[in-house]
């Protein structure tokens, strides 16, 4: 099982690079950063989980900006979006973006993506709340002809791409792993159909009990469930439970970091590192 982390890279936070120089050195297999473009005012969602939203929600940095930073620092961990919210962004624009950080990072680039919970965010870049999951797939379905033909051409309801031709084109083939955010079992339905693999999200429930029923449903619909990794988020300090979840076929744990400075979080990163070598 891999190791990863997550976090939301502010101007207060530890910086990327410094954060993925540490994680590397610790064992680490990966960063994962978070996306949110703006918070409107006012809002009416509520947050995940309800009560007040956090400041770094408000104040994270564009992730493929920081996930730069980091690849230019390092030389085997990978670099992820946790969560890319695709439906906010330009579909020629983000495919781009995602051939190039694989490029400039030598193919070490996992696209998390995910629709958003903040309806109010969403509507601000001229998305349908509603829709947003369609939107979702259609754009998936069109950087995918993007990224693997020369001369690219996708005509959904709601995304059209005309025919183009743009590079770079992604260094791992057909192209990075997609990986779908979202709870079980919508996002799980979402990852058999058009994903690489699953980052569940609280929502979804028990692990124990989900997880066999999404190897079931990607069996029934064609798909070998070792093909689709499974990402889990909040990764529980406690090796029995880890040793758990690498048999229920969970292929990578995230610990979640606060936005916090590099003193507060290196002391972190070390109490992980030891666990993470007791286990290996």
């Amino acid at each position: 099982m891999e190791f990863g982390a997550s976090i939301f890279f502010t101007d207060y936070s530890i910086a990327p690079a410094d954060l993925a120089v540490a994680l590397e050195e610790r064992g680490f297999d990966s960063l994962w950063a978070a996306e949110h473009s703006h918070i409107p005012v006012p809002r009416r969602t509520p947050p995940p989980g309800g009560g007040e939203l956090a400041k770094r929600y408000y104040d994270v940095m564009d992730p493929f900006v920081t996930l730069t930073m980091a690849a230019s620092a390092t030389k085997r961990l990978k670099l992820a979006t946790g969560v890319c919210l695709i439906i906010q962004r330009d579909t020629i624009q983000t495919a781009k973006l995602v051939a190039s950080i694989d490029q400039v990072s030598g193919g070490r680039f996992l696209f998390g993506i995910g629709g958003g919970w903040n309806a109010e965010e969403v509507e601000g870049h001229g998305t349908e709340f509603a829709t947003r999951f369609k939107k979702m797939r259609e754009q998936v379905e069109a950087m995918k002809e993007i990224w693997t033909k020369s001369t690219a051409q996708y005509n959904g309801d709601l995304v059209a791409v005309p025919t183009m031709m743009t590079w770079p084109k992604p260094v791992q083939k057909p192209y990075p792993p997609i990986i779908v955010g979202g709870a079980f079992p919508w996002a799980a339905r979402r990852v058999v159909r058009y994903g690489d693999g699953w980052y569940p999200n609280a929502a979804s429930g028990n692990p124990d009990d989900y997880l066999p029923r999404f190897r079931q449903m990607a069996t029934e619909a064609g798909r070998d469930p070792d093909s689709l990794p499974v990402t889990l988020g909040g990764a529980p300090a406690d090796a029995e439970r880890l040793k758990r979840l690498a048999e229920l076929g969970v292929a990578r744990v995230n610990v979640s970091l606060e936005a916090g400075s590099t003193q507060e979080v290196l002391p972190v990163l070390d109490r992980w590192a030891n666990l993470i070598r007791h286990l290996r």
